[in-house]
């Protein structure tokens, strides 16, 4: 009889019929029409981009240009040169060092208290279990279905008869707490198996150091697209603070670029040079934290 040799097969961990050899998975390689389809999305997207940037672009533009390149027709698109006088000028019109202050006081003031009453809202309606939870988080998201302008006189009547108009405290008050933030820090508490919190929980942590110490570092994308969200929106704000304030030393940045429509016809480059300051903090944030907001508002989407 002739020997055949045969290879050996590899057992199966639990001791039965040996598993079959998976075959090698071949690579898969891009032929050109798959090249030529990413070709042309991404210069329909680049296309699409175009009038998105455009504006930022040119207010930067327009800020450094000399009034008689605004003027010319057609527009000019590329400065010939750097000239600071515009940016000079606008802030020679109006004090917008004094009003770029005062925005960021006030938005850095509602981004951290709205961020501290989100987390501690969201921190209760997932781990603290009391009766009602789910109709008090109704009500709660319901407030976000109430217009702001529906609630600026009562504030403002409230405010004035408490003597806090034209101060930092009346600018800040109405804003200290928002359902958003809530509702988007919830979902990502939720992400959090209970058991972690019950182990804590048994080896003494309490509720605040809980929070502190193991949610809040595991949910920074969360926390980070909320505190962008809240931080332009403050920004933003124009009707409130110019109702609320009487002073200039009081005025936000968007009042003090209403003032600059004055001389918008003789002399555009001012407004373009306001606009191109108050941008400037708004674009770095969304620069700077366009993956934090993204997988923040993913946050809870799968589980």
């Amino acid at each position: 009889m002739t020997a055949t040799s045969t290879t050996p097969v590899p057992a199966s961990p639990g001791g039965g019929t040996p598993a079959p050899e998976r075959p090698a998975r071949r690579r898969h390689r891009h032929g050109p029409g798959h090249v030529l389809g990413r070709v042309l999305l991404y210069s329909l997207l680049a296309v699409c981009l175009v009038p998105v940037l455009f504006p930022v672009y040119y207010v930067f533009a327009g800020a450094v240009m000399e009034p008689r390149e605004l003027s010319t027709f057609p527009p000019r698109l590329l400065p010939t040169g750097v000239d600071t006088g515009n940016i000079l000028g606008a802030l020679d019109a109006v004090p917008l060092a004094r009003m770029y202050t005062n925005s960021l006081v006030t938005a850095g003031i509602i981004t951290f208290c709205q961020l501290a009453s989100s987390a501690l809202a969201a921190y209760a309606f997932v781990f603290l279990r009391f009766r009602g939870s789910a109709v008090v988080f109704a009500l709660f998201l319901s407030t976000l279905m109430i217009p702001g302008e529906a609630t600026f006189i009562p504030n403002y009547l409230t405010l004035s008869e408490w003597g806090l108009s034209d101060s930092y405290a009346g600018l800040v008050l109405p804003f200290l707490a928002y359902a958003f933030g809530t509702f988007l820090l919830r979902q990502s508490f939720r992400q959090f198996p209970r058991e972690l919190y019950d182990a804590a929980r048994m080896d003494g942590m309490g509720h605040l150091r809980f929070l502190w110490t193991v949610l809040l570092p595991l949910s920074r994308p969360a926390l980070s697209a909320v505190g962008v969200y809240v931080f332009i929106t403050s920004w933003n704000m124009y009707f409130w603070p110019l109702i609320i304030t009487r002073s200039t030393e009081m005025q936000t940045l968007q009042i003090g670029l209403n003032s600059l429509k004055t001389g918008e016809a003789a002399n555009p480059g001012l407004l373009l040079a306001g606009a191109a300051l108050s941008v400037i903090p708004t674009l770095a944030l969304v620069v700077l934290g366009q993956r934090f907001i993204v997988r923040g508002l993913t946050a809870g989407a799968v589980k």
